[in-house]
């Protein structure tokens, strides 16, 4: 099982962070004192995790690559979901939950196919159709605006490990502690900030200002990094003088 790396002065607290950026600038430059990282790959799972994924990668100043993962939603409640997606059509249930919902094979193979057309769609408009390159022999950092349940990050990393990456380090501004002990298990570190033990727990109570990202921001994002992985230009105050 992998550490997590959190910073204490912000455990439990609330209206951490101003927005992504913001969360993304404080926790590259968090791991970037905690962690030796050499030429990382960036996976940044979108929407909310990309303008994270951006800063990480200015200051690591590495690729950033969209990691198209869809959590598969709760019929009745599409803010939550039962398990994952990835872009490979990898999926993982969260089963205890499944069980306890009682969702009907019929509800999870729609909720499947739902996700499955998101995903297409997802990967043509923020990947022009293609797949991540290699991750082989690589150091991947996966991050996202926050983890509530882990199994969208869990996902990720399955996904990432079928393709024999040297490293795999999870970094997200927040998490709940449960969550976080999840992808640990999958992963050399988790790196989050501001971990959080309490129930209920809720991305968006991390982030002062807070929106869903639309299709539309997530490119402006993207356009910034070059769209597809290139080598970013750190922002000048990354490194001191």
């Amino acid at each position: 099982m992998g550490r997590i790396i959190e910073d204490p002065a912000l455990r439990n607290k609330t209206l951490v962070f101003r927005d992504r950026t913001d969360a993304g600038v404080r926790l590259a430059k968090f791991t970037r004192e905690h962690l030796r990282l050499d030429t990382p790959m960036v996976c940044a799972i979108p929407a909310g995790g990309i303008p994270v994924g951006l800063e990480l990668a200015r200051v690591f100043h590495t690729d950033l690559v969209p990691a198209v993962v869809r959590k598969l939603k709760i019929p009745w409640n599409p803010e939550a979901g039962f398990g994952a997606m990835t872009w490979d059509g990898r999926i993982f249930l969260n089963q205890p939950l499944a069980s306890q919902l009682r969702l009907s094979p019929e509800e999870i193979r729609l909720a499947k196919e739902q996700t499955q057309e998101v995903i297409r769609q997802r990967m043509e408009l923020f990947a022009r159709g293609q797949p991540p390159p290699s991750f082989r022999h690589r150091t991947v950092v996966l991050t996202d605006d926050g983890l509530a349940s882990g199994y969208t990050m869990l996902a990720a990393i399955e996904a990432v490990i079928s393709d024999e990456p040297d490293r795999i380090v999870v970094a997200v501004p927040t998490g709940s502690r449960g969550a976080a002990a999840l992808v640990a298990e999958k992963s050399e570190s988790v790196v989050c900030m501001n971990l959080k033990d309490r129930y209920p727990f809720a991305v968006a109570d991390a982030y002062r200002n807070w929106h869903d990202l639309s299709d539309e921001e997530v490119l402006e994002y993207l356009d910034l990094s070059g769209r597809n992985p290139q080598r970013l230009t750190p922002r000048s105050d990354d490194f001191p003088a």
